[in-house]
């Protein structure tokens, strides 16, 4: 319906979502959308939106379950209609609480498992093992070298081109839903892509991916993550030992040194830092499993 495009169209103008946040929206509030026109036997016009029950909802989120939707998914659905709902009635001066106040499932937050210390360094130290090619190695070091010293998210990593050359003591990256923020860069992650570019023959352009593939195009995520999994294998790792642990080991490891946590909320590009203070969850999990195992009387 044109109220879903134009709520569509917003957000991506004034709120700067992603793509895939698009796409994700489109679907769950067109499939909701489908439900009540099956569900009322009516049009999906305003009238029909306005006239949406406690009763609708319930029986949307009954037939969701059913269908074999987990809770966190209803949740993510649910949202995506509320904040439609919340746009659609402010504009067209309908009362939406029916909508509004249908309660969220509740679910266990999966807390990120960020690597040890020593983990950490395991890793880094023992990518560069799982490549057959010298550059190759050189590559997927520097790649996983990007992702712990500054926080990175893979996609961000791969996101380099030629024109963020040459490197500096910082970058600017483009995060999700087109935030920028600046990172800092290691000067052992500094010099690691400069190995790798000293190795790699593939030219540098500014338009041109930064790290490619073996054939010379854009490297994918997959390359990287096959390299960590082989990695976490020879290490004895659990498999959650992924390239996106690392970005939770950046924050972990900078939280249990002192760091604060709007600082790393920056850092990290988070929205909000209700994001970030999951990982003072995930802190006191691992204090408490020390004191469990550590103390005497535990």
């Amino acid at each position: 319906m044109d109220a879903l495009q134009r709520w569509l169209e917003a957000e991506a103008a004034l709120k700067d979502a992603s793509d895939n946040t698009i796409t994700a929206y489109r679907a769950d509030v067109a499939g909701f959308l489908g439900f009540l026109a099956g569900h009322t036997g009516g049009g999906q016009g305003l009238a029909a939106l306005a006239r949406v029950s406690v009763q609708d909802m319930r029986a949307w989120m009954a037939q969701e379950r059913r269908a074999g939707l987990g809770a966190r998914s209803l949740a993510r659905k649910l949202s995506a209609v509320k904040t439609f709902y919340r746009w659609l009635s402010e504009r067209e001066g309908f009362d939406a609480s029916a909508v509004l106040s249908a309660r969220s499932p509740k679910f266990q937050r999966k807390l990120p498992r960020p690597l040890s210390i020593e983990g950490a360094r395991d890793m880094l130290g023992t990518v560069e093992l799982q490549a057959r090619e010298p550059w190759v190695a050189a590559r997927d070091v520097a790649v996983v070298t990007l992702l712990y010293g500054s926080g990175l998210r893979i996609s961000e990593a791969l996101s380099l081109t030629g024109a963020d050359l040459p490197l500096g003591e910082s970058l600017r990256i483009r995060g999700k839903g087109g935030r920028e923020r600046i990172v800092p860069l290691l000067p052992v992650a500094r010099a690691a892509v400069e190995e790798y570019l000293r190795q790699c023959p593939y030219g540098s352009a500014p338009g041109m991916a930064l790290f490619r593939g073996v054939r010379g195009g854009a490297l994918s995520p997959r390359p990287i993550q096959k390299a960590m999994q082989a990695a976490r294998m020879q290490l004895g790792l659990p498999s959650d030992a992924t390239p996106h642990a690392l970005r939770h080991s950046f924050a972990t490891h900078l939280l249990s040194a002192g760091g604060d946590l709007r600082a790393i909320q920056e850092l990290l590009g988070h929205a909000s830092l209700s994001t970030t203070q999951t990982y003072t969850a995930v802190d006191q999990a691992r204090l408490m499993e020390v004191y469990a195992k550590a103390h005497p009387k535990a």
